[in-house]
């Protein structure tokens, strides 16, 4: 058979590396053992049934076998509007401030392909989500980093910044609660954020995948709350955290109506938008009263509980997060983040997601997430218990 070559733009993408872990994971479960996989991001309730409900009947009205409007459903812009006038006290016009994406990572992925030149600069956080940097690959652009430091609560130093990058960068990717950090962000934070971005004639874009997910009470504020932002940037939510749609790929960009525009423009020439069933179960979700987002988020809070309470009983050092489903754990002495990622693996068939598979500044830490429920958690801590963190 004839090879055909990739192209350079293909070569040149990063290593998949979520990819990678669950190829990992596929090839221990098939030499028969019992493991117990929290090292991606994937939840692993299924969606409240009124959403599935919604979806069939839905999937039964002949205008949705047609195709859809190109930049999405009305009645689902409409839906995100209503949603963050509810949850944030934030206007949106439906028509002009909203997008619909193909799940949040099409969008994460597609605004550097919107707003890029080659040889521009986007800002990118490391520890981060690897697939903002496939985009940048993807728009030719560079990536310039900046770390996020437990002595800052994960949170970036704008006076820190590259003066040389801060000049030439035209994008900053933001992302909190944060993967794989779990920090939270703050309203200051955000102002903060805003009035460095309008200096700087900076595109703010903040993932707020795990917004729904806060805890102690906490509500993770939206980006778009503060003063100026929808002049400065675009927020992107996803309904996969939130409602446990990850399978259903649908999610909406909301903020600067030019970029909005831009992101419809480039996916009017990829896409016919999403079936219209699935819109009509998204604008479901988002209108309903979020009483089964609220009991996600506080079972989320009880395994953080329950596994944070026993990770400290056998001897390990870690933060209780306040947001997101992610604990980030910082490795024992004597291990690297992926050396501690095999150890797990390989003697407790336990896996974690190693650090510096987020960045340079990954490393150190694992990420567990609480994908799980309490008693799988709890035989996690057990086969914790019977390793000797001090060798191997």
């Amino acid at each position: 058979m004839t090879h055909f070559e990739q192209s350079t733009l293909l070569q040149g993408l990063p290593d998949q590396f979520f990819a990678r872990l669950t190829a990992t994971v596929r090839d221990h479960i098939s030499k028969g053992h019992d493991v117990i996989n929290l090292g991606q991001g994937n939840p692993d309730l299924p969606t409240p049934a009124f959403i599935v409900e919604a979806l069939q009947e839905a999937a039964t009205e002949p205008r949705f076998h047609q195709y859809s409007p190109f930049s999405g459903h009305h009645f689902l812009k409409e839906a995100v509007a209503t949603f963050y006038k509810r949850e944030y006290d934030v206007t949106l016009d439906p028509e002009t401030e909203v997008a619909v994406l193909f799940g949040a990572k099409t969008g994460l992925v597609e605004i550097s392909q919107c707003l890029l030149n080659p040889g521009d600069v986007a800002l990118l956080p490391d520890p981060g989500y690897p697939d903002y940097a496939s985009g940048i690959a993807l728009a030719q652009a560079r990536t310039a980093l900046f770390p996020l430091l437990a002595k800052n609560d994960f949170l970036p130093d704008y006076s820190s910044f590259s003066q040389a990058d801060v000049d030439q960068a035209k994008l900053l990717f933001l992302n909190y609660p944060n993967n794989p950090t779990a920090g939270v962000a703050t309203h200051q934070f955000f102002e903060e954020t805003v009035r460095f971005a309008s200096a700087n004639r900076i595109c703010v874009v903040h993932d707020l995948a795990y917004g729904a997910i806060g805890f102690d009470g906490i509500k993770p504020p939206s980006f778009l709350q503060a003063e100026g932002a929808k002049e400065t940037g675009v927020e992107m939510y996803t309904l996969s955290k939130t409602y446990n749609m990850a399978g259903w790929r649908v999610g909406f960009a909301v903020g600067n109506a030019s970029v909005i525009k831009a992101i419809n423009l480039l996916q009017d020439h990829l896409y016919v938008s999403l079936f219209g069933g699935i819109q009509q179960a998204a604008a479901t979700a988002l209108l309903s009263d979020q009483q089964e987002a609220k009991e996600l988020a506080t079972r989320y809070e009880k395994r953080r509980n329950v596994f944070i309470a026993g990770l400290k009983r056998i001897g390990l050092k870690v933060d209780a997060p306040k947001g997101s489903f992610f604990v980030w754990m910082p490795v024992p002495t004597g291990f690297t983040s992926e050396s501690f990622a095999h150890y797990l693996l390989n003697e407790a068939h336990l896996v974690v997601a190693p650090g510096n598979g987020f960045g340079q500044y990954g490393e150190g830490y694992v990420r567990i997430g609480l994908l799980a429920e309490e008693e799988r958690l709890e035989e996690a801590i057990k086969r914790l218990e019977k390793l000797d963190f001090h060798k191997g």
